[in-house]
């Protein structure tokens, strides 16, 4: 037999749901800040976002109220939508394709 390496890669912005997994698995998360959702124009009862594409986190040092600030809007990072991005590395035993197939 030989040992094989499966990696599954999903982002979505639900939280992936929860399995039973083998014990020689391993998931890491990671997050992701995309496009600025803010709306510019609510005062007036309208809808106008700033048409920022990423959150650039400020200078600053890592949880830091300035690095909470993206340096390209000026908004709050919660103003941007999120992303969670997940990967599931799995050590998998088991036996190699046929060739034939």
């Amino acid at each position: 037999m030989r040992k094989r390496q499966v990696v599954l890669r999903r982002a979505s912005p639900e939280e992936p749901s929860r399995s039973s997994s083998t014990a020689s698995s391993l998931t890491v998360r990671g997050v992701r800040y995309g496009e600025c959702q803010k709306n510019h124009a609510a005062a007036v009862g309208g809808y106008a976002v700033d048409g920022c594409r990423e959150f650039m986190a400020s200078s600053g040092e890592e949880g830091t109220v300035v690095a909470l600030t993206c340096a390209a809007c000026g908004c709050h990072r919660s103003f941007h939508r999120r992303e969670i991005q997940t990967e599931v590395v799995c050590d998998c035993n088991s036996p190699p394709p046929s060739a034939g197939n």
